[in-house]
Parts: C-alpha cells; structure tokens; sequence
C-alpha cells in the first residue's frame, strides 16, 4: 500500500508544478486572489496558489489597430468616409483589467465615435490640408478617456478620405482653373517683361545707328540659315532721306513761285 507521506508529497508536487507560470518580456500578469487583486507578476517564471489564485496575463507591447471607415459630414455639409490606425500600448495592466471588461473593444469603439465626432466639427478643406492638426486632436481626446483604463494612446493617424464623385469632379474643376489662371498671369508677367526689354532695345538702337546696323546684318544672316529662296533686302532709310529733302524743297519753292 501506499503511505500517506507518498501521497502528501504526490499531492504537494502535484500542486506545486500546477501553479507554475511562465510569462514572456513583454507580459505582465494580474493575479487575483479569492476574487480580489493581489498584484502584478512580472516577466519570468512565477507562481500562484492553484484553486485559490487566477491569473490575467497582458500584453504590453504596442498595438496597432485599423478604425473602420466612419461616415462623417463635416461642418460645411459634406459628406465623407473616413478611417483612421490608432497606436496605443497598456501601461498599467492592473486598470486594464479591473476598470473595463475588453479594454481592446473599449478602445476601439471609443476610436470610431471620436473620429466621427472631430470630424464632423471640421470643414472639408481642413480635413484635406490640417490632417496633423486632426490627428493630434484625436489622439489627445482618445487618450484623455483611456488613460482610466491604463491604456496610453501614443498617435492616431487619418488614413484615408473618401469623397463623393460629385465632390471629387467640383475639386477637379477648381484645380483646372487654379492652373489656368496661374499660367495666365504667368504669359503676362512674360508679356510685360518682353515690352519692357524691346522698350530698351529701342531707345539704345535710336541713339546708336552703328547697333542698328549690326542687328540688320545679323538680321540677315539669320534669314540666310533657314535657306529660303527669296530674301528680301529692306532698303535702308538713309539711302532714301536725300530724295526725301530734296522733294520738300522743290515744293517749297513752287509755293514761293506761285
């Protein structure tokens, strides 16, 4: 027969390899005892009272999760769907499990009901051009109510906006006239420069003739490079400025006649 020491040590041994834990760097277990809060374990081998000790084991590395795509009308009355990835670890595990039930779902639920709520407070072009300022909004209002839970949000980011078609041409639309209308006044500003420079052009040719003779024969020459088959010569004006005086005194002198 078996004696009684062998089975108290069966049973002692029994008992102590059945409240061996082993918990990884980044975990941290709540022990409970009877029902109450006894502490946290930390990484390693460690043990707990079998029948009278539970433990919860929790992860403290960061978690990323994906917010599902929110409907939204913004302050301006459009309306868009929008997603966010929300970053955030635990760094009390003793509040994530004794101040809410699922701290994950907790999180998350309260993730989609901020974002909807901070967008809809923004106009469309704030969404589309301040996205840090919206993502520092929400990771301060996120944080601010998980931090009862030990939950520490570290960033939210908008990951996507999604506009209606209608929306989508109108922005199109305006984006092709913003084009527009900066190549216009980018052919005028080019205009202007150009009279401003034939302006000066023309005033060093008046008071030189020796320049305006040069540009003529560079004239020239740049016609004779396109190797046309007719050139025409443009017959100086000075050649001409004789037969032009010499015609205004023969009519003043016949007026003196007559």
């Amino acid at each position: 027969m078996i004696s009684v020491p062998v089975i108290a040590i069966a049973v002692f041994a029994a008992l102590l390899f059945a409240g061996i834990r082993v918990l990884q760097e980044y975990e941290r277990g709540v022990v409970f005892r009877l029902g109450r809060y006894a502490g946290v374990k930390q990484a390693g081998l460690t043990w707990i009272i079998p029948g009278v000790d539970r433990m919860v084991k929790i992860s403290l590395r960061e978690i990323v999760m994906d917010v599902p795509s929110q409907e939204v009308i913004t302050r301006d009355n459009v309306s868009v769907k929008v997603n966010a990835v929300l970053y955030f670890r635990v760094l009390h595990p003793e509040k994530s499990v004794i101040s809410v039930e699922n701290y994950l779902y907790g999180t998350s639920q309260l993730a989609q009901t901020t974002l909807r709520s901070v967008c809809g407070q923004a106009e469309l072009d704030e969404l589309l051009s301040e996205r840090d300022q919206i993502n520092r909004r929400l990771q301060e209002i996120i944080d601010q109510h998980t931090d009862a839970w030990g939950v520490k949000v570290r960033a939210v980011e908008v990951k996507q906006i999604d506009l209606p078609e209608e929306m989508k041409r109108a922005m199109a639309k305006q984006a092709e006239a913003e084009r527009e209308k900066r190549a216009k006044l980018i052919h005028a500003e080019g205009e202007f420069s150009a009279s401003q420079r034939l302006k000066d052009a023309a005033h060093v040719l008046s008071e030189e003739p020796a320049a305006l003779q040069l540009r003529y024969l560079q004239t020239l020459t740049e016609i004779a490079t396109e190797r046309n088959s007719t050139i025409l010569f443009p017959l100086p004006m000075d050649l001409l400025r004789p037969l032009y005086l010499a015609s205004e005194a023969a009519a003043r002198k016949m007026e003196e006649n007559g």
